[in-house]
């Protein structure tokens, strides 16, 4: 989709990480935007980054999980812009522990954000999408959308959902002038982990360095490359090699990889298990 100067862009989980990233990166593109969020602080705090000369901003404290408050958003930002050619459903929510032990409400939380929330704005937004000769859909996927990994479950389960929700979607939408792309991130330098669920409270400390170790992209660098594959009107975008190496490995030998992934699971669950049982003092 080109240009992107004077679209209206939309943007769910716009108060932080590569939500905040996209904000900044479609207004250096002369974007118009409506950033939606459920944090109202963090959300003020993009918009005063994101805002340009001449550019309109508009802010919605939004739970994307809503369905009547998703469909409000999409009236209001019509009502705010009189259009809308780009939307990105990027909230999402991450939930840490073995499917056994998570309480169930954990469950449809994560899946109320990171399933419903990108079929919400697909739905609500759409009937305006295609009002519009040209217009793009985003959806964010994971790593953990193209590889089942322990302890994640869920957020797997809702990463795979929005895979093939998207390529469905693409399907039925190919020859209409709206794109949709699905990303694939790996290890964006985001809050994620930081603000998940764990079932495991004392496991955080652990669960956090692991993650700042290996999440190597910025988001900025992140938002910087789903841009361009908006312009692009790519289906399909992975983020970082990790995405690369997981995706071609489930490809050539699916049942072998995720025997491997069990074996490391085992090894890094017996090391943890080691320590939890070490003397302390």
């Amino acid at each position: 989709m080109r240009p992107l100067s004077d679209r209206i862009a939309v943007v769910t989980g716009a108060g932080s990480g590569i939500g905040r990233a996209l904000a900044n990166a479609l207004a250096a593109k002369g974007c118009h935007l409506a950033l939606a969020d459920v944090n109202a602080a963090g959300l003020a705090d993009t918009a005063a980054h994101a805002a340009r000369p001449g550019r309109r901003v508009s802010t919605h404290v939004v739970d994307v999980a809503d369905r009547e408050a998703m469909r409000a958003f999409a009236e209001a930002v019509v009502a705010a812009h009189g259009h809308v050619h780009l939307l990105i459903n990027n909230a999402g929510v991450a939930l840490d522990g073995r499917f056994e032990d998570l309480p169930l409400d954990d469950v449809e939380w994560l899946l109320g954000v990171n399933l419903c929330g990108v079929i919400h704005g697909c739905a609500f937004f759409l009937p305006h999408l295609r009002r519009e000769r040209e217009a793009h859909i985003v959806n964010i996927s994971s790593l953990f959308g193209l590889i089942g990994v322990p302890e994640n479950s869920i957020y797997c389960a809702s990463k795979f959902a929005v895979r093939g929700f998207s390529e469905s979607l693409w399907t039925e939408l190919a020859g209409s002038g709206i794109g949709v792309t699905c990303v694939h991130p790996g290890g964006v330098k985001t809050n994620i982990v930081r603000s998940a669920r764990l079932r495991d409270e004392s496991r955080r400390a652990v669960v956090v360095s692991d993650f700042d170790r290996t999440a190597r992209m910025t988001p900025e660098r992140a938002a910087a490359r789903i841009v361009a594959a908006v312009e692009r009107g790519s289906m399909r975008l992975r983020l970082g090699p990790e995405t690369y190496v997981g995706d071609w490995a489930k490809r050539l030998a699916p049942a072998t990889t995720q025997r491997l992934v069990a074996r490391i699971y085992r090894g890094v669950r017996a090391r943890l298990d080691a320590a939890r049982r070490a003397p302390t003092g």
